[in-house]
């Protein structure tokens, strides 16, 4: 007999906005989808869970599992800050009592989170001499404002131009500090237009605060409700999910 996956527990930080849950729970259907394809006989449990903000929170989301069921939490998150090594950390630490569980990495930085975003830029009618600002949400933990910088060198190498970077919290350059060095920018002409890359996962809070930053252009975010979440988003959540799968087993 097949021995059934351990559950995917996806968690991810939680919205108070409509369009941002619906985002999320797109993706999270379509990883459930794809699971299921990829384990027809014995598909795994999926759960979708929140760090803040929303219900069901982690506790309660690895509780709503078979007692006893192994699970991977993997952080519906696009860098590894406080939210993954303190609280996703000490969530998995406690539920270890209970069952075998495991944490995953977080989604970013990586390649294909660069090609979301400049197919997002393009869709903005991102032009030949725009200049280029990544909107991220920011932390206070180091980690994540390096994850975050290392987004914008894959994003320029992507993109094949340069990016800056602004902050929507808790580090610098804020967003619209960078947005007005972009505009000022030796070199650039009067009439430059300055586009942000919109690093957020979901609309929300900080993609208002992404909007309003001063940009001609603000591209979507990652996720988008009314639409199917990209491939490259969904093969991200399966491979941090079997990577930490390989480990528990």
């Amino acid at each position: 007999m097949t021995a059934r996956p351990p559950a995917l527990v996806g968690i991810s930080h939680g919205t108070s906005s409509e369009a941002g849950r619906a985002a999320v729970r797109g993706l999270h259907e379509a990883v459930a989808a794809a699971v299921a394809t990829r384990h027809p006989d014995v598909p795994p449990s999926v759960r979708l869970g929140h760090v803040d903000v929303e219900q069901p929170d982690v506790p309660a989301t690895l509780a709503s599992l078979e007692p006893g069921e192994p699970a991977v939490v993997v952080p519906l998150l696009l860098s590894a800050g406080y939210h993954v090594h303190v609280d996703l950390a000490e969530a998995v630490e406690d539920a270890a009592s209970d069952r075998p569980v495991a944490l995953a990495d977080a989604l970013g930085p990586d390649d294909r989170l660069a090609q979301v975003l400049v197919r997002r830029l393009m869709e903005a009618g991102l032009h030949g001499d725009d200049r280029v600002v990544l909107a991220v949400a920011g932390s206070s933990d180091r980690r994540a404002v390096d994850d975050c910088h290392d987004m914008a060198g894959r994003l320029a190498a992507a993109s094949g131009r340069k990016v800056s970077i602004g902050f929507l919290s808790a580090a610098e350059p804020r967003l619209d500090d960078a947005v007005a060095a972009a505009r000022t920018d030796a070199g650039a002409a009067p009439a430059t237009r300055v586009v942000v890359a919109n690093y957020l996962l979901a609309p929300g809070y900080f993609d208002d605060l992404a909007r309003a930053a001063g940009a001609e252009v603000t591209a979507r975010p990652l996720l988008i409700a009314e639409e199917a979440p990209p491939r490259e988003l969904v093969d991200l959540v399966l491979e941090r999910y079997a990577a930490a799968s390989a480990r528990l087993a």
